[in-house]
């Protein structure tokens, strides 16, 4: 039988060559992230191989997988040791090998398998591992599935089974390629920065691109898993300035920035402007719902408030519901109301029938943004961000906080903050018009400046937006109101940015 899992071990040892290392904290809301060697070892994967195995048969699911990796030094190793634990449980695996999560998801449907499991820790630094992991396509693991495998993990409850195999599935990324650029070219000719931080995604997207009929300007394309400028995360200013210095110097109509597995899109305008996913998920709304009036699009708790208020929007009928933060929530919330799309401010786009499968792709993404200059001949990147009502927002701004506390301390802030609306207490010097509890407390004030504090789901942080419709002074003022409250935490650290 395979050693229980331990909580904690000693590295060059030989209890630590013979036992599972797993760190409970690892298992987050809709995925699992640890700190490779220090907080789970190879043979700790092996058992969330076999845990993820036992779960499959315990739902119900044809006991076949796909799996892939990311480009870093030791995915490999960690993918091929999730497998083993797989085979162990009876499970039948396809690799695509190196990957992107949305290829993955892809080859659900490609090679009709219902189970993922896509190892990446995504743009995490390096030293991280992690896996994204479904049985449902197309939506991933929520807590449910995720408290039931930390329970059969850690627990050491495997279900041993015959008939594990393992096959290579060769030459996939073609088929994902192909997939993507089965649609008319552009008909507007576009010069495109591909940004990818020397990530898995420097493999493919500039060749998508090009098919697309794009002049390509690649940054940071080549793959080097030691991320020499920034990590691929373009949702980090350092990447998007990156970006827009090369969109600067030559001419580009825009910058596409792709995180370390593929999933997220970033955008810099012509100009050289960062413009925030938010900003961009209203655009392609906008767009799109002139295609498909009435449409309703899924948003997280993250995001501007535009999505609600636009004019344009409200013309074409469009419906907005917000959601829980994180791209299992959004991804499972868009397929069941049927939504068109959905956006995230981190970037994970989820484009829904007849626009796409419902999970985030960031090259799908791309395509969206640059079918909607396709569509608008005569206007800029800069020009269809000039066209949204102005509003000043922050970037995620992440504060440190142990896992073991993060939850305890976002519940607190939103205990105060409810209490303050239940006595009528001003903040920012205005009543508070509403507080939404969905994930964390998002509280907007009357004249429609909000704040965010919730948990991070995938890191040892909390996460803090604020934005305002008035002017930035009044985002500014609610920044230093929710630093206030959060200052009189001590478990709560340094920003990893602020503004």
């Amino acid at each position: 039988m395979f050693p229980k899992p331990q909580p904690a071990l000693v590295s060059n040892t030989y209890a630590y060559e013979q036992t599972p290392l797993v760190k409970a904290t690892g298992f987050r809301e809709y995925d699992a992230r640890w700190l490779f060697e220090k907080e789970i070892n190879l043979m700790g994967v092996q058992a969330l191989g076999l845990g993820l195995g036992t779960l499959l048969h315990e739902m119900g699911v044809k006991p076949e997988i796909v799996t892939g990796h990311d480009y870093r030094s030791y995915s490999s190793s960690i993918k091929y040791a999730l497998i083993t634990g797989l085979m162990a449980a009876g499970i039948k695996v396809h690799d695509i090998g190196l990957a992107l999560s949305p290829m993955a998801y892809f080859a659900q449907f490609d090679l009709d398998v219902a189970a993922v499991a896509m190892v990446t820790a995504s743009h995490n630094d390096n030293g991280w591992t992690g896996v994204k992991m479904g049985a449902q396509r197309p939506v991933t693991f929520g807590p449910d599935e995720m408290g039931r495998l930390k329970e059969i993990v850690l627990s050491g409850s495997y279900r041993y089974a015959e008939g594990g195999s393992y096959r290579f599935v060769t030459d996939f990324p073609a088929r994902y390629i192909a997939d993507l650029t089965n649609r008319p070219r552009l008909q507007r000719p576009l010069k495109v920065v591909a940004a990818c931080g020397n990530g898995t995604a420097g493999a493919f997207a500039p060749a998508v691109l090009a098919k697309l009929g794009c002049e390509v300007v690649p940054l940071d394309t080549e793959l080097d898993f030691t991320f020499p400028h920034y990590n691929p995360n373009p949702e980090d200013m350092k990447m998007l300035h990156a970006m827009a210095a090369k969109v600067r110097e030559t001419g580009a109509d825009l910058g596409l920035g792709f995180d370390g597995d593929g999933d997220r899109c970033g955008v810099v305008d012509n100009r050289g402007e960062e413009i925030f996913a938010d900003k961009i998920g209203v655009m392609l709304a906008r767009d799109l719902s002139k295609l498909y009036p009435g449409a309703t699009f899924v948003v997280d708790v993250k995001s501007t408030g535009l999505f609600m208020t636009d004019p344009a929007l409200l013309k074409n009928g469009a419906k907005a519901d917000y959601w829980k933060t994180g791209h299992s929530y959004i991804k499972r919330r868009v397929t069941d109301l049927k939504a068109l799309a959905g956006f995230e401010k981190s970037g994970h786009f989820f484009f829904n029938t007849p626009v796409g499968r419902g999970y985030d792709d960031g090259l799908m993404t791309a395509i969206h943004v640059l079918e909607m200059l396709d569509r608008n001949p005569g206007k800029s990147m800069g020009d269809l961000y000039d066209d949204l009502p102005k509003t000043w927002g922050s970037p995620t701004m992440s504060p440190h906080c142990p896992d073991e506390q993060k939850y305890q301390v976002a519940e607190q802030v939103l205990t105060k903050i409810k209490s303050m609306e239940e006595k009528g207490t001003p903040l920012i010097g205005q009543p508070i018009r509403d507080v939404v509890t969905v994930n964390g407390v998002r509280v907007t004030v009357a004249d429609g400046t909000w704040g965010l504090v919730r948990a991070s789901s995938n890191k040892p942080e909390l996460v803090v937006v604020v934005e305002s419709p008035v002017s930035e002074a009044r985002m500014r003022e609610m920044f230093g109101a929710i630093d206030a409250i959060l200052r009189k935490h001590p478990e709560v650290g340094a920003y990893n940015q602020t503004i």
